[in-house]
């Protein structure tokens, strides 16, 4: 697969802050890209330097083969870009506005037509045509905002926080709209729930003080976490002491965390060491007791672990950056 997007050594200072320093990333067509990072880490700055939107102190920035500083206009014309809020005319109705949006595209005719009529039916826009966007819901108005993101069909999608706002049915349906667009596009996210990487990212990065910390899959994210392949399993609380118990025997486990569960039952989970599969050697202890389980079951890790781990080691001053 083709790169689409290509960022070398990227870099913005705003004056004795340095935003992002010197971030390396490759995106094909067909990826989806989760950028992760707390606030202020530097994914916003990031993402308005590679659309064009603000100039990099430092770095290369492509898109579809074209330099994003050298030749602005043939790039940008190959993305789309919902960026941070949403920001619209709000004075404007979106059928006004994503009619505007057209023109500036230039976009003409039929083709300008079906391009608007693709744009609202894909994103459910159907029913607040001629609002005001300024009275529109938060959730419509990042609608609004991802439909003159998709207008043009763009190769290229940086979404910034897209479904910042929308309840759980619309962030299904704006989920369940990357991923149809993934095929044929090269698509960055940037967003802060960990949820979205699983459901829609075909890879991830993490990044703190403008820098790097983790890229990979989200199973080699998930992989870093404390519980990956940890296992799981319920059962009556007056029986939790003696699982405790034989769990902890068990040679490849590490450790054994026990909570109290709702009624009369114990939850307890059996961490492995070193992240080795421990599942074989439960389910031996479990036949050689005879243990009555309510549920069982083994850890793909914990994002919001890994997350909050990897973040935290910047912060303190930390450890290399993560594959």
């Amino acid at each position: 697969m083709e790169n689409l997007i290509i960022v070398k050594g990227l870099e913005k200072h705003f004056g004795s802050l340095v935003a992002v320093d010197g971030i390396d990333l490759e995106v094909k067509r067909g990826e989806v890209l989760g950028f992760l990072g707390p606030n202020g880490a530097g994914k916003s700055t990031s993402m308005k330097m590679i659309t064009g939107f603000l100039a990099p102190t430092a770095g290369t920035i492509k898109v579809c083969d074209h330099d994003v500083l050298s030749d602005p206009i043939a790039a940008k014309t190959c993305i789309g870009y919902l960026p941070e809020g949403a920001p619209a005319y709000g004075e404007m109705t979106p059928a006004s506005f994503l009619n505007f949006i057209a023109d500036i595209r230039g976009l003409r005719g039929k083709k300008k037509s079906d391009a608007i009529s693709r744009a609202v039916e894909q994103i459910n826009l159907e029913g607040v045509m001629r609002q005001p966007i300024e009275t529109l819901s938060k959730g419509f108005k990042r609608r609004v905002g991802l439909a003159q993101a998709v207008l043009h069909d763009p190769e290229v999608l940086i979404l910034d926080e897209p479904t910042d706002g929308l309840d759980p049915n619309q962030k299904h349906e704006v989920r369940a709209l990357i991923k149809d667009m993934a095929a044929e596009k090269a698509i960055i996210i940037s967003t802060h729930i960990l949820e979205e990487v699983d459901a829609v990212c075909s890879r991830a990065i993490i990044i703190a003080k403008g820098r790097v910390l983790f890229s990979g899959t989200p199973t080699e994210l998930a992989a870093h976490s404390h519980y990956y392949n940890a296992v799981t399993l319920k059962v009556a609380k007056e029986m939790g002491a003696t699982v405790e118990h034989a769990l902890a025997a068990i040679s490849e486990v590490a450790s054994v965390e026990c909570v109290a569960d709702a009624g009369e039952v114990m939850r307890l989970t059996a961490i492995p060491t070193n992240n080795v599969s421990i599942a074989g050697a439960i389910h031996s202890c479990m036949r050689e007791h005879n243990w009555q389980v309510e549920e069982l079951f083994v850890e793909s890790g914990r994002l919001d672990e890994v997350f909050r781990t990897i973040t935290l080691e910047a912060h303190s001053g930390g450890k290399e950056p993560r594959t």
